[in-house]
């Protein structure tokens, strides 16, 4: 079974989303019997990639009303996290672009099976959300490459290209040209759609539908 997911690594929801279905596949015996197939999108495709980093409250705190206002916001998540075995220390956080993580998924992709994928997507999701890392930077991103079994020298030089840029931005206009407004999107087979970060009970449902 393939099951798509629509999602950014700058999104705290769509890595809470990402936990919960790999607790639903285990709810629903299917560990290791479904492919989670992992669609780029971008929250903010007007960011250059290569954007100076600033500390993510600072940040929102400049667009939403001052930086206890962004740690009032962000901060909801934080027990929905804790619960499901996911940290996030936004305090370290860095407001960066993506589409270099991105680009590494697509690398990820093409050269390697799906369990390589998914165990990149936590790595990355874990160092920007939990350890402050920069996941637009290059260096770092081979590294989160390099411990999940991807060759670091392969994984710089692609990063170190352009290649792939062009695809991650076509493909996320694409995304949001096909209605995808909201991050995470699980799409199942037979075109069930569960927008946003659905409860693991939601998930385990919309993967036994698809079974039955």
């Amino acid at each position: 079974m393939k099951v798509e997911v629509f999602r950014d690594f700058a999104c705290a929801w769509s890595r809470l989303g990402t936990r919960r279905f790999e607790l639903a596949t285990a709810e629903a015996g299917l560990s290791g019997s479904v492919e989670l197939v992992h669609r780029p999108f971008l929250l903010n495709p007007d960011i250059p990639a290569d954007v100076e980093p600033r500390p993510l409250l600072d940040v929102m705190g400049a667009r939403f009303g001052g930086r206890e206002r962004a740690e009032s916001m962000l901060s909801s998540i934080v027990p929905f996290g804790l619960r499901d075995g996911v940290e996030y220390n936004f305090d370290k956080t860095l407001a960066v672009s993506s589409v270099h993580s991105h680009r590494l998924m697509w690398l990820a992709a093409r050269d390697h099976d799906n369990a390589t994928q998914n165990a990149l997507a936590v790595a990355i999701y874990d160092a920007y959300f939990r350890d402050g890392r920069n996941i637009a930077d290059r260096a770092e991103l081979a590294s989160l490459a390099a411990g999940v079994g991807i060759d670091r020298a392969k994984a710089a030089t692609f990063l170190d290209s352009d290649e792939a840029i062009a695809e991650i931005r076509e493909q996320a206009a694409a995304a949001r040209a096909n209605g995808v407004t909201t991050v995470p999107t699980f799409v199942f087979p037979g075109g069930e759609t569960l927008p946003g970060a659905s409860e693991t009970d939601a998930l385990t449902q919309a993967l036994r539908n698809v079974e039955n």
